[in-house]
């Protein structure tokens, strides 16, 4: 491992969902990533998956940096005993100084705004801005339905088959991990 500290940017839900599987990875992550020695940089949000990452990162005596927005300080519960807090006035802003700060991309089961904070990056990335990871951990298959429209842009002609080179995607925790390892080392 290289003595640059690395940081792994995880988009996620603010929300748990409705299966138990999602917090159980949620947290799993979060300890994978602080074994690691791997900062995590999130929404510094302290509610739903956002949450469990976080507090299962500090538990595991990890680094963490988190970036939120003034207008959801209250309703995300902005999470103040990070190691690292910024505070952005725009949700643009907040997806632009996570990324900025993160070696690599984790995409957990999430809703609209996971999708819009993936989106920009895959676009980014498709744009030749960076050459980031970007992993999608398909907890119970939860990301199937994207990966399939995704191909069906592809199919269709409205993206290059390069898109999808540009997505890795881990079943579970472990899986995530491997790939992160090749990615950071």
């Amino acid at each position: 491992m290289s003595a640059t500290l690395r940081s792994v940017c995880v988009f996620c839900g603010s929300r748990p969902g409705n299966r138990p599987s999602y917090g159980r990875a949620a947290t799993d992550c979060g300890a994978m990533l602080a074994a690691n020695s791997w900062r995590l940089v999130y929404g510094a949000g302290d509610v739903g998956l956002m949450g469990l990452v976080a507090r299962a990162a500090q538990a595991g005596g990890g680094t963490t940096f988190g970036v939120i927005p003034t207008h959801l300080l209250r309703r995300e519960v902005g999470k103040t005993d990070l190691d690292s807090l910024v505070i952005t006035e725009t949700m643009h802003e907040r997806k632009k100084v996570m990324f900025m700060n993160a070696d690599a991309v984790v995409v957990l089961p999430g809703g609209a705004g996971s999708l819009d904070e993936v989106f920009e990056v895959l676009t980014w990335r498709q744009l030749g801005l960076h050459d980031k990871h970007i992993v999608f951990l398909d907890t119970d298959g939860y990301w199937e339905p994207l990966l399939a429209l995704i191909d069906h842009l592809i199919a269709e002609g409205f993206a290059d088959a390069s898109l999808r080179d540009f997505i890795s995607v881990a079943p579970d925790v472990p899986a995530l991990e491997a790939i992160l390892r090749r990615a950071l080392d």
